[in-house]
């Protein structure tokens, strides 16, 4: 679960990953402050884990976290080694996914590396380079299905996914504005193009946009129009402000976000969303010991979920004790929900559900 950071200098980005994770990355008003990736692990908001803390006053809390990597910024030419392309595009290749900060608002005292504020042209500058270095790889992996396709006529499909994704690639779209069924999903997974990554677009706006009616801001709206062309989210943050709010405690941060007329803020829309955007959901756990959030893929059955916990509760696994998060919290305790018939036993088969408050039961 490690999501990198990306945009162009000077648009936010380190000052966001600050705000997220209080890890204190460099942040300065020139070119490539950034150098190595900062890293930073964020905890997932989960107001279901703050209900069960209530409820049982554990000695553990512990919620899902996502890791983060504030990456270099990116200039013209990087897929050729412009600047610190090279570097940018190999720390990129081991995220899973992409959150890229745009620039969505004027400030003539934050330079911008173009002169200018043009949200598009930055996106396109960054998914240019990546959709170059893409088509230099997949190239290489044409030829050699070609090479071996003389021996193996079964690399046809193979050969006619990866022309397909070239031909897009070269009419400057990324790799995951195609669609894919599973079988060539998995083909293309093996290419490790860096334009197949889930994106989600952070459109950095200013303080007086965040409390006003964004359909005004025409650079948030190009966004919008651009993320929708490839299916991927848009999500308005101010930095400045993330900034402010993450040096506040919970109740303080309630205040603010009141005071702004906010309920959440844009750092927990952007948590919550990449999460989401990986195909993660968490399972609970809960007593006097911890309440604990685990994540899993969606689809994951009970053995494999118990894994996550330990090995052996996977290897042994006879059986899992669930209930629904709402079905506990109306009936107070878990004895309560067992009486009531809510407390379900379910074995190898089933798939466990966002929320689901698990308890397992193994031997070995």
């Amino acid at each position: 679960m490690k999501l990198g950071i990306v945009g162009l200098p000077n648009v936010g980005k380190s000052t966001l990953f600050n705000a997220l994770t209080n890890a204190g990355a460099q942040s300065a008003n020139y070119p490539f402050c950034t150098i190595e990736p900062n890293v930073g692990v964020v905890m997932v908001p989960d107001s279901r884990l703050d209900v069960l803390a209530e409820m049982y006053k554990p000695e553990k809390y512990t919620p899902a976290v996502i890791e983060f990597v504030d990456i270099a910024g990116l200039v013209k030419g990087a897929s050729k080694g412009e600047g610190l392309g090279n570097k940018f595009l190999s720390h990129i290749r081991e995220v899973d996914a992409i959150v890229h900060v745009v620039r969505c608002f004027e400030n003539t005292d934050i330079i911008h590396v173009d002169g200018s504020i043009n949200p598009i042209r930055d996106l396109e500058t960054i998914n240019f380079e990546l959709i170059l270095s893409d088509m230099e790889i997949l190239e290489r992996r044409i030829d050699a299905v070609k090479k071996a396709m003389k021996g193996d006529k079964t690399l046809a499909s193979k050969l006619e996914l990866f022309e397909r994704v070239m031909k897009a690639l070269e009419e400057g779209k990324s790799a995951r504005s195609l669609d894919y069924d599973e079988e060539e999903r998995a083909m293309i997974s093996e290419v490790a193009l860096l334009t197949i990554k889930p994106v989600i677009y952070a459109a950095n706006i200013s303080e007086d946009d965040l409390a006003g009616d964004l359909s005004d801001n025409q650079f948030y709206q190009s966004v919008l129009e651009f993320a929708k062309s490839e299916k991927s989210e848009v999500i308005p943050v101010c930095a400045g402000i993330e900034a402010e709010i993450a040096e506040l405690d919970d109740d303080e941060k309630k205040m603010f976000l009141s005071d702004l007329g906010i309920e959440e803020s844009g750092l927990d829309k952007l948590i919550k969303a990449s999460y989401s955007l990986l195909g993660l959901i968490s399972y609970l756990t809960a007593g006097p010991q911890e309440v604990r959030a685990w994540t899993i893929t969606k689809g994951t059955k009970a053995p494999q979920a118990a894994g996550k916990i330990h090995s052996d509760f996977e290897r042994g696994f006879i059986r899992a004790e669930i209930v629904a998060f709402d079905d506990l919290v109306a009936c107070g305790t878990m004895t309560a929900a067992k009486e009531k018939g809510l407390v379900r036993s379910e074995g190898k088969e089933y798939v466990i559900a966002d929320g689901d408050i698990v308890l397992f039961r193994f031997n070995v």
